[in-house]
This record gives C-alpha cells, structure tokens and sequence, in this order.
C-alpha cells in the first residue's frame, strides 16, 4: 500500500483510501461496487488510474483487503478548514468524523499525502512517516504485546 501511494504522490495521481478499523463501513460499501481484491501496488493504481470507471470515488480497505472502490464519502461539515480542501480531503475527513477509520489522501493538484483520522488531517505526510502512523494506528496492542512476546522467545512475527 505505502508503495502505491507514494507512485501516487509522485506522478499526482488523485486518491483518496479509507482503512476500517472497529466500525464496518457498510453503508458506504454500498455506494461503491465490491471487488474483495489482495492489496497490491498494480491493483491500487488500476483502481485510482485516471478514467478507470471507479477512480473518483474512495476505496474501503477491510480485513487487510481492498474490499470496495468508487464508495461516495459523507463530507466533513468543519467551517473551520481552509478553502484550498476540495471535495476528496472534505470526505476524508468526513468519514473520520462518522467512524473510527484511517483515511489516506493523494491530491492530484500537488501530490502531497494526507492522513485524516478522529477527525483530524495531517497534511504533506512524507512516505516513511506514513508508515510509522499507519503502523502506529493500525498495529493493536494485543498485536503489540504478541510480536513482543513472540520475539522475547525468537519466533518470527505474522504481522507484517
């Protein structure tokens, strides 16, 4: 995934990645069209490539899965946000108001990554800081506490 989006970033591919998390997205899975695929870089940049029918709307990762893509986001309804947040930043954010997810943003106007989660955005996210905030947010502490146990005792980890 973090290869993916950085292809994104550099070549401002506009893209906007919703990771559930406790609360299932079903309502907005259902605005979208399911297509259960393994996460890979081709895959992200088929589904995100401009005028592939599904690229303007949000993808739904579940279950380590793309599960749905082309999925219409709620809006955030903040007055407070600058006026250059277009629409994709706005439903980034929006979701992350309504539901526990993680949300990644590629702007195809200056190829910057966003991370929006509890509401709040992050802007101009860098790759390698991007996979520290998606391993911090993402990695539970009972996956923690069990890679920790596991490497106490020299078995290898599951998780990646």
């Amino acid at each position: 995934m973090s290869k993916a989006i950085e292809l994104m970033s550099a070549s401002r591919t506009g893209a906007l990645m919703v990771i559930e998390r406790e609360t299932t997205l079903n309502d907005i899975v259902e605005t979208g069209t399911i297509i259960d695929a393994a996460i890979s870089t081709e895959m992200i940049g088929n589904v995100f490539y401009e005028g592939a029918p599904l690229h303007d709307g949000a993808v739904i990762v579940r279950g380590g899965r793309l599960y749905a893509a082309g999925c219409v986001l709620p809006l955030t309804q903040n007055k407070k946000l600058g006026k250059e947040l277009g629409t994709r930043h706005r439903a980034g954010i929006g979701i992350t108001e309504a539901s526990d997810a993680l949300v990644i943003i590629v702007s195809e106007e200056t190829g910057f990554i966003s991370v929006a989660v509890n509401g709040k955005l992050q802007r101009d996210v860098q790759t390698g800081k991007l996979r520290e905030i998606l391993l911090s947010e993402l990695i539970t502490e009972n996956q923690k506490k069990e890679n920790s146990n596991n490497f106490m005792r020299g078995e290898k980890s599951d998780n990646k």
